[in-house]
């Protein structure tokens, strides 16, 4: 991008406006889970999960292996009994001995207390639902929460969690909060309704309980289906937060958001606005489809803010009558060359007009300047000129001469 030095002159009231064009995330603790951590200014982190079942050791461990290799750094995994989470000790060991120590999430729901106690002896992190944890059936006919009613289940609650707290936090092991909209306790809803506010108000009380045990190496989440819910549930934590002097990093995603092209849009819509806005240490894209496809996603959404650089940024023009050659073609063969680097930013323009301003920040530029031929640029300089069939290739011999190729 170019910029016009800022006009000398007395009056200030005159001058440009400066914008600061990088993301200024907001200050989190740090939070261990394995070998990764979370929050404390670390890069986003990117998560999945496996499909297959816990009792399943080798399709498991192959599953998370799978993924991590990938890029996958933290993997979670559903226990929803104690056979489960005898056979996550197994997994975690095969790992282990076959592969690496990969960080593991274990998730536990309905009345999970001694899942959890299990589970904690053997991974990283334990995720519990504040709305599930301790499960109460709801009373249809009831028409109010009294405060006593309301206080005498957070004792309950209390009295349930710490068990946990006091395992994790001897061993140095994480925690998740994951609140979900779609499951929210009956007192949330009669207290507070079907709302952000409900949501953050139930992970509040779990980390109340939490910090009272001196134990903050908690993650909290907020997810939702609706994309406005899970934005606004987030925007409210993080104000509360503010307000209470709390700084436990954040999990973003947007739950149960389908498949396809509408399940990605629907993920980026909701995780990109919030870590535009500097919310956010670690995501997950739920998408319905097998996890190895979401990772891609993940990564996508942090390079096109500028948080991770994981792969090369190819900035394309969408083409005109003013083209010089077939800029999907090119574009192509371009990509399949190089996509294998990382950290490099090549422009493909297809003509003159666009080409050296619209493709300034990038570090090697394939510009159609005149029909039949190609010019190939170092960020702004123009290197020369070659025919149009040699194009790719001298890219790549540029890239190569500068010492920042790597074999595929």
């Amino acid at each position: 991008m170019q910029t016009l030095p800022t006009p000398t002159t007395s009056d200030t009231t005159s001058s440009q406006p400066t914008f600061d064009t990088t993301i200024k995330r907001r200050k989190t603790r740090p939070v261990k889970v394995g070998n990764v951590t979370i929050g404390g200014g670390y890069p986003v982190v990117v998560q999945s999960m496996i499909n297959e079942d816990t009792l399943d050791i080798d399709g498991s461990v192959a599953a998370i292996r799978r993924l991590h290799e990938i890029g996958c750094e933290i993997v979670r995994v559903t226990v929803p009994s104690i056979a489960h989470a005898v056979a996550l000790a197994e997994i975690k060991q095969k790992l282990i001995k076959t592969y690496q120590d990969v960080p593991i999430v274990a998730d536990v729901h309905h009345n999970g207390m001694k899942i959890a106690l299990e589970v904690a002896k053997h991974i990283e992190k334990v995720r519990i639902n504040p709305g599930l944890y301790v499960f109460e059936k709801p009373n249809p006919n009831r028409t109010e929460y009294t405060k006593a009613e309301f206080d005498e289940i957070g004792e309950k609650i209390r009295a349930t969690l710490e068990p946990l707290v006091v395992s994790l936090r001897d061993q140095g092991k994480a925690m998740r909060i994951g609140v979900n909209h779609g499951s929210l306790a009956e007192r949330m809803l009669f207290t507070y309704g079907d709302t952000p506010e409900g949501m953050v108000e139930s992970a509040l009380e779990f980390i109340r309980i939490c910090e009272s045990l001196d134990f903050r190496n908690i993650v909290i989440s907020m997810k939702a289906s609706r994309v406005p819910v899970m934005v606004a549930a987030y925007r409210l934590l993080a104000k509360r937060f503010d307000e209470l002097g709390m700084d436990y990093p954040l999990h973003l995603g947007v739950t149960e958001a389908g498949d396809g092209e509408y399940g990605r849009i629907k993920s980026t819509a909701g995780i990109a606005t919030l870590l535009a806005d500097g919310i956010g240490d670690t995501i997950r894209v739920s998408l319905t489809e097998p996890p190895e496809n979401e990772i891609p996603v993940c990564y996508s959404i942090l390079q096109a803010l500028g948080l991770r650089k994981t792969m090369v940024e190819y900035v394309a023009c969408p083409s005109c009558g003013r083209t010089l050659f077939n800029l999907e073609e090119v574009l192509h063969k371009v990509r399949e060359a190089t996509k294998h680097l990382t950290g490099l930013d090549i422009a493909v323009m297809g003509c003159i007009v666009n080409g050296p301003g619209e493709m300034a920040d990038a570090d090697y530029g394939y510009v159609g300047k005149t029909p039949g031929y190609i010019s190939l640029y170092r960020g702004r300089e123009e290197i020369k000129k070659v025919p149009e069939t040699q194009g790719v290739e001298e890219l790549i011999n540029l890239i190569k001469a500068d010492g920042r190729w790597v074999e595929p």
